[in-house]
């Protein structure tokens, strides 16, 4: 039996890069053409000179909040916000909502969220039975694993979330083989079960998502006899990364085009930096061209272990959107992007956000190789004049400021 999902996982990374962006032109002329939503923001893009990674950053990013808003401004007429190229009938199989609400299709296409990858990677085979423990209510969840899972070979029992005493009942009749749902729930049955000497000994694998899954977590599975592996997808854009028996950091899916950018923006970062998850979907009918997860994560160097060629990301490492109030004013994480662009010689910035309440104390921190004279005095101007707020500047060493995507630091004193 093979240990990969398909060929395209072991491709060449050269072969994997040159067909990912040998796609790109057709998909943002189609998205021009058929999605009034990215016609308007992509009206300007010559479709033709999309034709590599440099050029696909050029292009704006859209993010959630922005897709929330277009969708509401959109609504009754069209859900979706003009980004859905698929109308309701046949192909367009069902509607789901995530938190927003945002609205996303379903489409009548063999394993649409491209879940199978993540399963067959978690050790799921043909013939499995997988208990479903996601919710089957508005949102889709529960849709994702279940294509992934039929894509697989497996057989589903929908078990939903919540009426823990049925599922464990189901459990111990139908020796499920795998779970798919969220780390927390699988511990809840684990730990219900043992109380009531329900026999869950048939479960030895688990694919997890919706939340974290720390390494502990992962270990208190292992010492119950579950291998539980970890996938990232989002409603909007499926699968984006998954983890493998290596247990180092997430393959990318073949699905997708997955960038690393300084959070406010579209800029990428150096690899192995920290900085904003940003997607582009090459399917159809939902063809999202660089959309801001929100999420942070960095690129991990060399490939998996497994002999899976794809780049790897370290997971979910918290948000970008960094929006603090200081002063009675917003700060964007883009204000301080905007900063540090006008001082092309400068590397990470950091404002720190300190004092006690309503007594709020900014502090730029900049990396600065060459410290040119006057450069901390035009920092504080140029904040000044972004932000409408005044804020010391302290220059640091390259290299010094932490890793770790954050571009607003509060660290304010709330007692």
């Amino acid at each position: 039996m093979s240990r990969y999902f398909d060929a395209l996982e072991i491709r060449s990374p050269a072969d994997r890069e040159q067909a990912l962006i040998a796609a790109l032109p057709a998909q943002i002329r189609h998205a021009q053409q058929r999605s009034p939503a990215l016609g308007s923001i992509l009206r300007e893009v010559d479709a033709s000179q999309i034709t590599s990674r440099s050029a696909l950053a050029r292009l704006p990013v859209t993010r959630k909040s922005q897709l929330l808003d277009l969708q509401k401004a959109s609504r009754p007429g069209d859900p979706f916000g003009g980004f859905s190229t698929a109308v309701r009938g046949p192909r367009m199989t069902r509607i789901f909502a995530s938190p927003g609400p945002i609205y996303e299709p379903d489409i009548a296409s063999a394993d649409y969220w491209r879940a199978g990858r993540a399963l067959y990677a978690a050790g799921f085979r043909s013939g499995d039975l997988v208990h479903n423990a996601f919710s089957y209510h508005m949102t889709p969840g529960a849709f994702m694993m279940e294509s992934g899972a039929h894509a697989v070979g497996c057989t589903v029992f929908p078990a939903g979330t919540g009426q823990t005493e049925q599922q464990l009942a189901a459990i111990a009749d139908l020796h499920p083989n795998g779970y798919t749902g969220t780390p927390s729930f699988l511990r809840i049955l684990i730990e219900k079960a043992r109380e009531g000497g329900v026999d869950t000994s048939s479960l030895r694998k688990a694919l997890v998502t919706g939340e974290a899954c720390p390494p502990s977590l992962r270990d208190w599975f292992s010492d119950q006899g579950v291998q539980a592996f970890q996938c990232y997808a989002t409603a909007d854009l499926g699968l984006i990364a998954y983890e493998t028996e290596a247990r180092e950091g997430l393959v990318l899916d073949e699905g997708v085009i997955v960038e690393i950018v300084r959070p406010g923006t579209g800029d990428p970062v150096p690899e192995g930096e920290v900085g904003e998850l940003v997607v582009t979907a090459l399917q159809p009918d939902y063809p999202l061209i660089r959309l801001g997860t929100g999420d942070l994560s960095a690129v991990l160097k060399g490939s998996c272990p497994t002999g899976r060629t794809h780049q790897r990301i370290k997971g979910w490492m918290g948000r970008a959107d960094q929006t603090t109030k200081i002063k009675g004013m917003f700060v964007h994480p883009s204000q301080v992007a905007e900063v540090t662009r006008r001082f092309p010689g400068i590397g990470r910035a950091r404002l720190v956000v300190s004092g006690e309440m309503a007594n709020d104390q900014m502090t730029l921190k900049v990396e600065a190789a060459q410290r040119a004279e006057g450069l901390a005095e035009r920092l504080a101007e140029a904040v000044r004049d972004v932000t409408k707020l005044r804020s010391a500047i302290e220059l640091v060493a390259p290299g010094s400021l932490p890793n770790d995507g954050k571009v607003i630091e509060d660290a304010r004193s709330y007692k």
